[in-house]
This record gives C-alpha cells, structure tokens and sequence, in this order.
C-alpha cells in the first residue's frame, strides 16, 4: 500500500497497486497521475452515477486458486445504454476486468495485441466491422456479435488509464460456440485485446456485495 496527499485537496491517498499510474482522489475526484516522485492532477473526474450493481469497491472474488479484489471502476455508455467494467487487482499482483451489463458479469484478462490479425487492424484503422466476422485468438476462433461506438461516463478508484467523462472509445464484443467471450477496444488510438468467459456472482464465490434492503445477501457471499 502506498500512501500520498492529493495535490489538489491535501486528502490522503492510497494506491493498492505500484503499477497502476492513475487513482481518482476519493475525496475532490482529481485524476491523479503517480510520476516517479510526485503526484500530479490532470483534471476533474466525473462521478459514476449510482445504479443497481451488487459489486464495489473493495468487492472480493477468487478464479480458480487466485484471489481477486475489485479496485477501480469505469462506466461506458453507448446508444442504448451502459456497462460497468471494474478493474480486479490479483493476488499474484496482475489485473483483470470484471464486465457488468444487463446482470451478466464477463471475467477477462488481457493478452497481447495480434501482430497482422486482420479484425484488430480493421478496428485499428477504424474500418466498420461486421456482427459475425470471425477471429482467432490464442487459438480460439471468436465471431464478433456487437461492434459500437462507446463514451466514458466516469470513474473512480485506481486504474490503468486516465478516464475523462467523454472519452470515446471502440468496443467490439466476440463469443464462442461454447460461451467463452473476448473483447477487443480501441481508446485513444491503442488497441487493447482481452479474452475470458462469463460467470456468475457464486461463480467467483463474490464476498463483500453492496446491500440493498429487501435483497437478501446469498449464501455464498454471507
């Protein structure tokens, strides 16, 4: 745990990672860019609005031997709605997102952008891309089911990158025949690849959901 002071409001700071560069100030919301001796803030960042999630931060879960705590939260929203993506820091100190949409939560970890895949250069040079195109990746055939334009709504907690309200971003969603998932992003000019399955809350045995009155906790978060 590395501990600092905002530099914009003095509040203590608390970074759970030494590898992320960005952490939201709890307290005046600065975006705050760790260098290699100082603090910097960058900008506001705006308040993710309040919504239904079981999930926090702090929210903990486990894949297969390896624990995970939920860390850092971006909201993205689109034409027809919004998804939550929370950054999962592991106990073997590498990262995770954890996707929320319309109940259903996507468990992903990032791999290496494909050198001459043709779908991640059409994304790259921004070229439309057509709902059953098909990919590989690590030796996995994927076809794409949503290809849109995305906008950061806001963020909060620690992560990997600096996360303004309209930040525009390309989100294309894949699937296989036997329901694992990929999801291949484009912000700022990067291409990102992540790739995983879809699970449930008792899945990852998720400890320390928020409480809602009338929503009785499950047995396996208790």
């Amino acid at each position: 745990m590395l501990e600092a002071v905002c530099p914009n409001c003095g509040a203590p700071v608390r970074f759970r990672s030494a590898d992320l560069p960005v952490k939201v100030c709890d307290h005046c919301r600065s975006s705050l860019i760790r260098g290699v001796e100082s603090l910097q803030a960058v900008g506001k960042i705006a308040e993710v609005p309040d919504d239904v999630s079981p999930l926090q931060l702090g929210t903990r879960g486990r894949d297969g031997d390896r624990r995970f705590e939920l860390i850092g939260k971006v909201r993205w929203r689109w034409s027809d709605g919004a998804w939550n993506e929370w950054l999962a820091l592991f106990d073997d100190n590498n990262f995770g997102w954890l996707g929320e949409s319309m109940g259903r939560f996507m468990l992903l970890r990032p791999v290496s952008v494909i050198v001459g895949n043709r779908l991640i250069e059409t994304i790259r040079e921004d070229k439309p891309v057509a709902v059953g195109t098909t990919t590989s990746i690590d030796e996995i055939d994927y076809s794409v089911v949503d290809a849109k334009d995305v906008v950061c709504v806001g963020g909060e907690g620690e992560l990997p990158i600096s996360t303004p309200a309209g930040l525009a971003m390309v989100s294309v969603d894949l699937m296989t025949g036997d329901g694992r998932c990929a999801s291949i992003q484009k912000d700022r000019g990067d291409v990102a690849v992540y790739i995983g399955r879809y699970v449930t809350l008792a899945d990852i045995s998720a400890t320390n959901l928020r409480v809602f009155e009338g929503w009785p906790m499950p047995n396996f978060a208790a």
